[in-house]
């Protein structure tokens, strides 16, 4: 499941920095790779805390983690709608992310200079938003365009329920706000579905701020709270020179001992990747036999049958029924025989809703 999570951000506002940071595997825990597919796309391994216990516990061959893909979006300038500076591949690049990592400088430091002079987060955001939502703006105008003759003078309901949604969305872009928070039902949502709307994917606002605020946050964090409490958005408080510098350090044991003098439990950088995770809506299930442990992705919601497809299509085909386990009873039990003895070994059918966490095996006949 090759889903991407878009950085971007204004010059000097620390996008570049923190992405060189996920580049570096030290700077997520003792054994998270990275690869590079193109100069800008990096494959992070997801920290799970849970498929570290199951490889504990099972002792296997191999483990293989989650893992998402992290884009650094090329740079933006104003009138990148219309095509300027780098627009048209900014805008393009963020058209095949399926989720939004907004950085934004919430730091003062007379060496590092603003783009435009000065700190200013709500700004930054509004430059980008701007041009997101222009561009969105002209998508939506455009098939408005191929809806709105049928919608006003012919009996077709569906183009009139059509112009109604989109209209909605016209006119919230127009007030300087982003599709995702539009009054919209997940039913109509489908009207714009084939728009890949920029300002619909959901967004995650990264702060950037010095050593000082890491923990508490300061006023520009809460400026950025304040700006975006309508737009269901996370907010991450992070420091990208903290990351700089944890990601220098050779071994695991001196990541660890640098963040507990920062009164910090894990990096930021392990942090925006669990974050970037839950933005996609994605879950977790395991298997776990002493060959391979493994931590599968799934969509939040996905049956037992579409669990199993992510493995092999033929499992979806062949699907006849899941053996699962409570990740807290595998613990608890200690092994799949233990959790089998104790009755908690659950046999679910084709409508069973996979939950995060689960321990699967399954049946299928092809």
């Amino acid at each position: 499941m090759a889903l991407q999570c878009g950085i971007v951000g204004l010059p000097n506002v620390g996008k570049s920095t923190l992405f060189n940071c996920l580049s570096n595997a030290k700077a997520q825990a003792a054994n998270f790779p990275f690869c590079t597919i193109e100069p800008n796309v990096g494959v992070i391994t997801v920290p799970d805390e849970r498929l570290t216990q199951l490889a504990e516990l099972v002792n296997p061959q191999k483990v293989v983690p989650n893992t998402i893909e992290i884009v650094d979006i090329a740079g933006l300038v104003k009138g990148a709608s219309k095509g300027e500076g780098l627009g048209n591949q900014f805008l393009g690049n963020i058209r095949a992310t399926n989720a939004i990592i907004h950085v934004l400088r919430c730091f003062d430091d007379d060496n590092v200079i603003h783009v435009d002079g000065s700190v200013n987060p709500i700004r930054d955001k509004e430059i980008i938003d701007t041009e997101l939502q222009l561009k969105d703006l002209d998508s939506i105008e455009k098939k408005i365009q191929k809806v709105e003759k049928a919608a006003k003078t012919g009996g077709d309901k569906e183009a009139k329920k059509a112009f109604e949604v989109l209209t909605i969305y016209r006119n919230h872009l127009l007030e300087g706000k982003s599709a995702r928070s539009a009054a919209v039902s997940e039913e109509d949502q489908e009207y714009i579905a084939d728009l890949w709307l920029l300002t619909a994917k959901p967004v995650l606002y990264v702060c950037n701020v010095d050593e000082a605020a890491v923990n508490t946050g300061n006023a520009y964090v809460e400026q950025v709270k304040a700006a975006v409490k309508d737009e269901n958005a996370q907010v991450l408080v992070i420091s990208a020179q903290i990351e700089s510098e944890i990601s220098q350090l050779e071994t695991y044991e001196e990541r660890q001992m640098f963040l507990d003098d920062l009164g910090l439990t894990e990096s930021g950088v392990a942090k925006l990747i669990k974050a970037a995770y839950k933005l996609l809506n994605l879950a977790t299930y395991f298997t776990a036999g002493v060959q391979e442990v493994r931590a599968w992705t799934i969509t939040q919601g996905f049956t037992a049958p579409q669990a199993a497809g992510v493995i092999h299509s033929d499992f979806e085909k062949g699907f006849i029924r899941a053996e699962v386990i409570k990740y807290d009873d595998f613990i608890k039990f200690g092994s799949e025989a233990a959790v089998k003895e104790a009755g908690k070994l659950g046999v679910e059918g084709k409508t069973y809703v996979v939950n995060d966490g689960d321990v699967m095996h399954f049946r299928f006949n092809v």
